[in-house]
């Protein structure tokens, strides 16, 4: 097989606008005070886990890199604080969740560096299937380590899960992002709001009318002969700014004053992933890629791929038709050749560089 160093543009118009940041504004800088320890609420739906968050608190377990210092509390001392009507509340989602196994064991901070940290800082010492959500997080992870600042307004969380198969692990990410769009259309379902189209822009960012609006983040490590991952999901649900937000788009379609609640698409995840999650177990991925090739934005974009041949670039035309077993893009050449595209590593934008494979 042969690999070549590629450039890659869009033939047509791209589907959507580029923006110039994703899910954040500031936030003032008193709320960054990294002295201060984060708040975490630990929660449980039974009493299984609420036993585990009474033995997590009393053995202060947790803790952030870099020795970042945590208050534990549990769900019973929420009350004793004022956050405002607009804080996650953990009530609400319990009573939509209907999960066995993930979305569970909640942790819930008003102010958080990063979901992410948190669970994959302890991801030993809480069950699989562990959520954290924060109101507001001031380091949030990006891909290549790009950092997010995320207001209220924006649902934030991150939660774990633990795989076997390495091969399998690239693609849960898709899984994820599929899991998203399905929960919207659910709540949209339930509650009688009009048809909100989210789709996938490959391979991690979910898009509404053109514009960015979420993104996804998966990180993994291998212990014990198990991948420990972490996923992290950003979405703009009521913070309309710098691109748009779901309740926006609401308003414009309804005639009623409609929300979307962060509890609700909370809970709807994990609905929605944990059944997704098992068919990918057990059948595979390309049992679910119909219902992902609906939701993404890619089936047919014809694009120029810029190759280097000696001291000459040549350009040639590819269509994209889906995706490869190992979760890259594929797609064929007006010459009928097939070929598998890789992010060059180095473009914010996955479609602004891609290393071509030329399969056999």
């Amino acid at each position: 097989m042969l690999v070549q160093s590629s450039r890659f543009r869009f033939l047509f118009p791209p589907i959507q606008k580029r923006i110039p940041s994703s899910l954040s504004f500031s936030v003032a800088s008193s709320a960054m005070d990294s002295a201060s320890p984060s708040m975490l609420f630990l929660c449980g739906k039974s009493s299984t886990e609420s036993e585990i968050a009474k033995s997590l608190k009393i053995n202060d377990t947790l803790n952030l890199p870099n020795g970042g210092k945590v208050s534990a509390l549990l769900q019973s001392e929420i009350n004793t604080f004022r956050f405002g009507e607009d804080a996650f509340n953990v009530d609400l989602f319990w009573n939509s969740l209907s999960t066995k196994r993930f979305g569970r064991f909640l942790i819930w901070s008003p102010l958080l560096p990063s979901t992410h940290d948190i669970v994959s800082h302890n991801f030993c010492e809480l069950p699989v299937g562990t959520v954290c959500v924060a109101d507001t997080q001031f380091k949030g992870r990006g891909r290549s380590k790009n950092a997010w600042e995320s207001p209220r307004g924006c649902l934030m969380f991150s939660f774990t899960l633990q795989m076997e198969d390495g091969k399998t692990v690239p693609l849960v990410q898709y899984v994820v992002s599929l899991a998203v769009t399905e929960a919207i259309k659910d709540v949209c379902d339930r509650n009688g709001f009009p048809f909100i189209d989210v789709r996938i822009k490959w391979p991690n960012d979910l898009y509404l009318n053109g514009l960015k609006v979420g993104g996804i983040l998966c990180t993994s490590t291998y212990k014990s002969k198990k991948f420990n991952v972490s996923s992290g999901i950003g979405f703009n649900v009521g913070n309309e700014k710098p691109t748009t937000c779901l309740n926006t788009v609401l308003k414009e379609l309804s005639t009623t004053p409609n929300e979307f609640r962060r509890e609700d698409i909370t809970a709807a995840f994990f609905n929605k992933f944990e059944m997704l999650y098992d068919i990918f177990i057990n059948q595979g991925f390309q049992t679910l890629e119909e219902l992902y090739y609906r939701t993404w934005l890619h089936s047919g974009q014809r694009v120029i791929v810029q190759e280097k041949n000696e001291d000459r670039v040549v350009e040639n035309v590819v269509t994209i038709q889906g995706l490869t077993s190992s979760g890259y893009l594929l797609a064929i050449g007006d010459d009928n050749q097939m070929c598998e595209l890789h992010p060059d590593g180095n473009s914010f934008d996955f479609f602004k560089g891609l290393v071509r494979r030329k399969l056999e």
